[in-house]
């Protein structure tokens, strides 16, 4: 067929939709949208350079749709159906993550486009993850967990029959792709009407709140929707002004002239009204909750190295302060721990430390010697690749917030990328993979154009 729509055109509608959706349901998200926007146009009307940076690497239109989401799955068949879905709209399973490592009982996936021209178009991501039943210490609850998702049906007819319309003809047409989003919306919508009665939630809530988040309900409920700024500390600082609180610490590393990897905040999650069965009184869940990121340069293994040595080292410091120390002292760990790591981009390219993207932009005289040479010239530009995937720790420190604590812990892993790519029905890319082939490939398509062909051998 010649009339299909493009994976990417789906999945920028369907992004829209689902940042509409939670709009409505989540009036302060809007207040949260508002406020990036400001303080983004602010970055960008005093930092020209930046901006111009930007508009050349075809970064700055993504901007202002950018969008990631979270949810979380309840079984395996869950997880294949959900992979189908986003195929449909040109997003892949890339990384795993292992959040046991801050006591959360699942691990995940970040559904997402691969390719340079897809990412640029539409970024959305949704961060998905599976909850790990067999980690309960109470097996007579999680038999009966594990029964009650048995029962539920988290997509539609009409969005399954899509979805497997979509895999026999290559795509959809433009009216298929419009029925498919106004029905896979119906996936992620809050249902305030619990599927277990009281008692249940209660004994699923005291084995883990994210275990009754994921169980009680009639889908995985989009939990929160998180907009990209250019200057999260900013972002953080108007929160209290705009009526929003956030949480007490930035995740991730510290703020940097170089930024890298992913810093987050959020604001407080809200507690809804919720009916359980057979009850005549409604209850009340907390989940969903705004998130806030600023993204940074995508760094190499051993860049990745380095940061988690940093990060371990300030985690390792503030565990020694005790429970005497705040936010404040947790920052002031994170600075100093990072004073190691270098804060240039010209450095970090130079290092092998961080990612970049090459583009050719002007005309090369005779045969340069090194691609060093071609960039001192001002013939070939290195831009950062922007890093568009998650860090576990972070993540897991969003979600231990919004169950109600601020705490900086550690937990023994307890990783099974195995048993997860099983219950997705396939592998997850390697983030980092990725990453490399971007690089490679645009330098040698920037050297062909500037005809200095010989460097690729050297």
């Amino acid at each position: 067929m010649t009339d299909l729509m493009h994976p990417d055109e789906i999945r920028g509608l369907f992004s829209k939709a689902m940042s509409d959706m939670y709009r409505d349901e989540v009036p302060q998200y809007g207040d949260l949208i508002d406020l990036v926007r400001d303080v983004n146009n602010a970055v960008l009307a005093g930092d020209p350079e930046l901006q111009a940076q930007m508009q050349a690497a075809d970064e700055l239109d993504r901007l202002d749709v950018e969008r990631h989401g979270a949810i979380r799955l309840g079984t395996a068949e869950e997880l294949s159906l959900i992979r189908r879905m986003f195929a449909v709209m040109g997003m892949y399973p890339v990384g795993y993550y292992d959040l046991s490592v801050a006591g959360l009982p699942v691990h995940s996936t970040a559904f997402r486009p691969i390719e340079t021209a897809a990412l640029s178009r539409n970024p959305f991501r949704v961060f998905t993850s599976l909850v790990r039943l067999e980690l309960l210490e109470d097996r007579d609850l999680a038999d009966a967990a594990a029964d009650i998702l048995a029962q539920r049906q988290i997509v539609t007819s009409k969005a399954l029959f899509l979805i497997e319309t979509a895999e026999l003809q290559g795509g959809l047409t433009k009216p298929q792709a419009e029925e498919f989003v106004a029905q896979a919306l119906e996936t992620f919508r809050w249902h305030s009407d619990a599927t277990v009665d009281a008692e249940t939630y209660e004994r699923l809530h005291d084995a883990h709140r994210l275990i009754a988040d994921v169980v009680s309900f009639k889908g995985p409920h989009i939990n929160h929707l998180t907009p990209r700024t250019l200057d999260i500390d900013e972002v953080q600082r108007l929160m209290p002004e705009r009526g929003i609180a956030p949480k007490a610490v930035i995740e991730g590393p510290p703020r940097r002239d170089a930024g890298i990897l992913l810093r987050q905040t959020s604001f407080k999650a809200l507690e809804e009204p919720v009916k359980f069965k057979g009850a005549d009184a409604a209850g009340t869940h907390t989940a969903r909750f705004g998130e806030i990121e600023q993204r940074g340069v995508a760094l190499t293994a051993e860049g990745r190295a380095l940061y988690d040595r940093c990060l371990a080292e300030t985690r390792a410091a503030a565990a020694v302060g005790g429970q005497g120390q705040g936010a404040g002292d947790y920052v002031d760990a994170l600075n100093a721990k990072f004073a190691a790591f270098p804060d240039d981009l010209d450095t970090l390219r130079r290092e092998k430390l961080a990612f970049f993207r090459y583009r050719a932009v002007g005309q090369a005289t005779g045969q340069a010697g090194d691609v060093e040479a071609l960039i001192a010239s001002g013939a070939l530009v290195a831009d950062p690749q922007v890093y568009e995937d998650f860090l576990p720790v972070s993540a897991a420190g969003i979600f231990q917030s919004n169950l109600g604590s601020d705490a900086q812990s550690t937990y023994d892993a307890a990783a099974n990328q195995d048993a997860f790519e099983a219950a997705l029905g396939a592998t997850v890319t390697d983030p980092t993979g990725l990453y490399e082939k971007i690089q490679n490939d645009s330098l040698l398509e920037a050297l062909t154009q500037l005809g200095q062909g010989h460097l690729l051998a050297a």
